[in-house]
């Protein structure tokens, strides 16, 4: 081969080296990558995808959604997205969203080996989607303002005139509260709710744009009492502020309960590396992190420790919950509740 063919095709190879010339193995390395939308925050979440990039050597894309519309825009962007998937998995801070995306054809099966132990109710029996970490509904009170034995023990306390202009509570159109909310309708029926809602209208109840500004409201004292999830809690309660928590309607309703979800995506670009990234967030490891986090999640791998601060799943009475029957009331209720509070 003459000399000047050989140099010709070195130069070639330096100049194409970033995609040419590249082996099999470094072709195939620099491939890897997974994009993952979570409505998780991103202060709990994105510590668990960077040891996952850490460990498996996959670039993960993460897209987060805002504190004020929590899981509501990013399950409206798969539905948009859905002829042409940009996202492999969902995770999912509240169930109702991934029921929707289910039912929008949005999501694809895969039953992950890691979901082994979860408990039954918690796994799609069709394999759309997995529960993980749970987080409880809870209401938190100012304990400088509030007497350990004084606090309201279930929702529908809150519309005692006592607290009158006290209660504070996110917008229950988006996020867990929307969760909340469609749970409630679909156990306690629309006549119940519909009274108490205008009842806690009436009483001056605050409507805000997070669980995270609630607990922030209440901790300062603006408001003595307020729905929001236990990880906000936690976090203000690790902090030293004067904030503690009921757990609702634990002899009534009983007390709402919320996995996160994770579902693989339909026709997503990455689909084999995002069912390994399914594997990955449904493993005692994570449930394990997310429980020492201040997510203070509770885990659903049985011999997990769960976190302090936060009671044990067998410790309280669990709401009873058709998952699919409340995410098919959830655009029903966010409406009814939109005229109701004014939204």
């Amino acid at each position: 081969m003459p000399i000047r063919f050989i140099w010709s095709i070195a130069i070639l190879c330096l100049i194409a080296a970033p995609i040419g010339c590249r082996s099999p193995e470094q072709s195939q390395n620099a491939q890897r990558t997974v994009t993952i939308y979570v409505s998780t925050d991103r202060v709990f979440s994105e510590p668990v995808l960077r040891e996952y990039e850490k460990r498996s050597g996959v670039r993960v894309n993460a897209v987060y959604d805002t504190e004020e519309t929590k899981s509501t825009g990013l399950a409206n962007r798969l539905i948009a997205e859905q002829a042409r998937p940009q996202a492999d998995v969902f995770w999912s801070n509240e169930p109702v969203r991934t029921l929707v995306l289910k039912s929008r054809g949005v999501l694809a099966p895969y039953r992950s080996p890691s979901a082994e132990g979860i408990p039954s109710a918690l796994v799609d029996s069709e394999g759309y989607w997995t529960g993980f970490s749970a987080r409880i509904r809870v209401i938190a009170y100012n304990t400088k303002l509030v007497k350990p034995a004084e606090p309201p023990q279930s929702i529908f306390d809150l519309t005692d005139p006592k607290w009158r202009g006290q209660v504070a509570m996110a917008d229950p159109r988006f996020g867990s509260t929307s969760f909340h909310v469609a749970a409630l309708y679909a156990m306690a029926g629309d006549e119940k709710m519909d009274d108490f809602f205008r009842r806690l209208k009436a009483n001056g109840v605050r409507i805000v744009d997070g669980n995270s500004v609630v607990r922030d409201l209440v901790a300062r004292g603006e408001a003595k009492v307020g729905l929001t999830d236990t990880d906000d809690v936690n976090v203000a309660i690790e902090d030293g502020q004067p904030i503690a928590m009921v757990l609702p309607d634990a002899t009534g309703l009983g007390v709402p309960v919320m996995p996160n979800m994770v579902s693989l995506i339909a026709k997503g670009p990455h689909a084999e590396e995002g069912r390994r990234l399914i594997d990955y967030l449904l493993s005692a490891d994570v449930e394990r992190q997310l429980a020492q986090s201040e997510a203070v999640q509770i885990p659903l791998h049985a011999g997990v420790q769960g976190p302090k601060n936060i009671p044990g799943i067998e410790t309280f009475k669990p709401m009873t919950l058709d998952y699919t029957k409340a995410a098919t009331r959830v655009e029903d209720v966010t409406g009814r509740l939109a005229g109701i509070l004014g939204l």
